[in-house]
């Protein structure tokens, strides 16, 4: 039955008040309630509404307290933090340095995790507990990073997760934080349902209840919000965005955002590529992309203002590097790529492909808006100049488990470098995956070079900040010269609420019941 207009009026112009329900639909699918399965914006995001951190990050990705009041550098590789003392478990047991001990030596290893904390916390040496409430971590180097990479791993506890698998934390069963809220339900691939945890140690949520929903479709969270089944949505569709902005009943919140959409081949085969062939269809001797000349022609190929503002519809900028302008690590020397198909024809021809060769390109078509499109759009772009190119595009969850086991020739990749600087994305994408060094932990296409992984580990020491920013200039040159993968388009982060509410947009993309709260 449908409902009567003025009755979605009066549910969209409804302020609530504290203690009600509020209803988020998320366009993100949330893979996992374990808070180390997997470093995705969208898992992420419910964890931070369940699990707390020892540093956090505020709307703009800078550092504040959370489950430490205060730390300090003992020397260039040895840091002293201090606990909060009112800090409880969900389950009523205190928080102590222990579990934090016991969340660094499990989250980097998570069996069959498609992309864990690894490189986050590669710099880590040794953990100690001083006592209860004092912590030291010794680093194998000076990491002036270290602070925003804590901020991004969440903390468990020793009780709760000793012996604990994912599957646990998915029932529930482990899920025991120190965050704002407890789960109440989970059901994979639908929704969880949150109730607010009262002995919170921080500011108390204005919530009783969270309704967290997972709705892929653009225009179908749209539609629930207009007709006031739920509270705001989030990955709003840009097609969408004018009328939302226009309706007196809905709010529109925005910022730019860490996001970075890329295109990237597959270096972990050096013979023939599956869905790589002439144009005949037989199979490709040897793996094309990895002649640089080969690559180079498919980067000039791409017309980032185009995919910026048509397939984005306006609601991202052209990218030539992994941080968007202003943010620590961005080159002003490198721009964007400059748009020439005659160029790329040349290269392609230079190559050994004069006839161009087909390939099949990968893309989820749920992960952000318009993701699928912006596959569409590049496949195109590259068609024009002969590499004939299919789309197949798949929901996030089904994509995100076959990339990590290398099952695509040619992907469309995303990665936010929520930490606010550029050595997130150099160390986790393009660095050498090596599961014992910690490095790659992110890096599913399995590029590797010497000459990058020299340049990081350089950088990655530096405490200085004007000269560490220098050196990740230089990985950005580098990158842009070698092309391990196309930088494509930096997004636009954009949220419609009802009325009635205030929202606190995100650079870090989550959507979080705590930064909503009833106008006031």
């Amino acid at each position: 039955m449908r409902r009567p207009v003025f009755a979605i009026l009066l549910a969209l112009a409804a302020t609530p008040a504290l203690g009600q329900t509020l209803t988020i639909a998320t366009g993100g699918a949330i893979t996992s309630l374990d808070p180390h399965f997997f470093n995705a914006a969208p898992n992420n995001a419910i964890a931070e509404h369940v699990f707390g951190r020892l540093v956090d990050r505020d709307e703009r990705a800078r550092i504040r307290p959370q489950l430490a009041e205060s730390w300090r550098l003992l020397s260039d590789t040895e840091w002293e933090f201090t606990l909060r003392r009112d800090v409880t478990w969900h389950d009523g047991r205190p928080f102590t340095a222990d579990d934090v001990l016991f969340t660094l030596e499990r989250a980097p290893n998570v069996p069959n995790s498609p992309g864990g904390f690894g490189a986050t916390l590669r710099s880590v040496k040794a953990a100690a507990a001083v006592d209860p409430y004092t912590l030291r971590i010794v680093t194998h180097w000076p990491n002036p990073v270290l602070l925003t990479e804590l901020a991004s791993v969440f903390v468990i506890s020793r009780h709760a997760g000793t012996g604990a698998a994912t599957e646990d934390y998915n029932a529930g069963r482990a899920a025991i934080g120190t965050g704002p809220f407890r789960v109440a339900s989970h059901r994979q691939g639908d929704r969880t349902e949150l109730a607010r945890f009262d002995a919170y140690a921080g500011e108390r949520p204005n919530w009783a209840r969270v309704s967290y929903r997972f709705v892929a479709a653009d225009p179908a969270r749209t539609a629930a919000l207009l007709a006031g089944d739920v509270d705001i949505i989030d990955q709003v569709a840009p097609n969408d965005l004018p009328r939302l902005a226009r309706d007196p009943r809905v709010v529109v919140s925005r910022i730019a955002s860490l996001r970075l959409a890329h295109m990237g081949p597959d270096f972990s085969r050096s013979g023939p590529l599956p869905l790589v062939t002439d144009n005949a269809g037989q199979p490709l001797p040897s793996n094309p992309f990895l002649d640089l000349r080969v690559r180079r022609a498919l980067n000039m190929a791409i017309n980032r203002d185009a995919l910026a503002e048509h397939a984005m519809d306006g609601l991202a900028t052209p990218a030539g590097q992994w941080m968007p302008a202003g943010a620590f690590g961005h080159d002003p020397a490198t721009p964007a790529p400059a748009f020439d198909p005659e160029g790329a024809r040349r290269l392609l021809a230079e190559a050994g492909f004069p006839n161009g060769f087909r390939m099949t390109l990968h893309t989820m078509n749920d992960r952000f808006p318009n993701d699928a499109r912006l596959s569409q759009a590049v496949a195109q772009m590259w068609s024009r100049v002969g590499v004939q190119t299919a789309v197949v595009a798949m929901p996030w969850a089904t994509y995100s488990a076959r990339a990590a086991r290398q099952d695509f020739s040619m992907s469309l990749g995303s990665w936010g470098s929520t930490t606010g600087e550029g050595l997130s994305f150099a160390k986790s994408v393009l660095a050498t995956f090596d599961r014992e060094r910690r490095t790659g932990s992110s890096n599913q296409r399995r590029f590797s070079a010497p000459a990058f992984d020299s340049l990081l580990a350089e950088a990655e020491t530096i405490m200085d900040d004007e000269r560490r920013e220098a050196a990740l200039r230089g990985l950005v040159r580098w990158s842009a010269e070698n092309v391990p993968m196309f930088p494509l388009v930096h997004l636009t982060n954009v949220w419609a609420l009802r009325r009635g509410l205030e929202h606190a947009p995100r650079m870090d993309e989550r959507t979080l019941a705590m930064g909503v709260r009833p106008a006031r």
